[in-house]
C-alpha cells in the first residue's frame, strides 16, 4: 500500500477540487526512463484499468496503481512540501535502490 502524508492528501484533495472532475483519482505508476532506470508518474486520471490496485481511500479521493507498477512503489510514501527549499510532491520509496540528482528517477 502507498501511504500519503496528511500535506499530501490536502493538496491532492484540494487539486481534485479545483479541477473541475471531481471523480478522478491518484495515479501512481513507475514507467521506463530518467538517468537510473525507472520514473514515477504521478497524475489525476478517471480510468479504470484492469489490474488496478486501490491502495488506499482519503477523504474525497482514492489511489490507484497499475500492477505492473505495484511491485516497484509498493510501502512508498508520498509527501506534499510548499517552502522556500522545496515545493512538489516527493515519494520515499524503501524499494528504491538509488536516485538520480533530480529526484524524479530510481532504480
Amino acid at each position: 500500500m502507498i501511504t500519503l502524508t496528511r500535506s499530501a492528501s490536502d493538496k491532492v484533495k484540494y487539486l481534485i477540487e479545483a479541477s473541475g472532475f471531481p471523480n478522478s483519482y491518484l495515479r501512481l505508476a513507475v514507467q521506463p526512463g530518467g538517468c537510473s532506470g525507472l520514473r514515477y508518474q504521478i497524475f489525476f486520471d478517471d480510468r479504470d484499468l484492469e489490474g488496478d490496485t486501490i491502495s488506499r481511500e482519503y477523504e474525497g479521493f482514492e489511489v490507484r496503481i497499475d500492477k505492473m507498477s505495484m511491485p516497484y512503489i509498493d510501502e512508498s510514501i508520498l509527501d506534499y512540501a510548499d517552502t522556500i527549499e522545496k515545493q512538489g510532491f516527493t515519494i520515499d520509496n524503501p524499494k528504491a535502490g538509488g536516485t538520480c540528482a533530480c529526484g524524479d528517477s530510481f532504480h
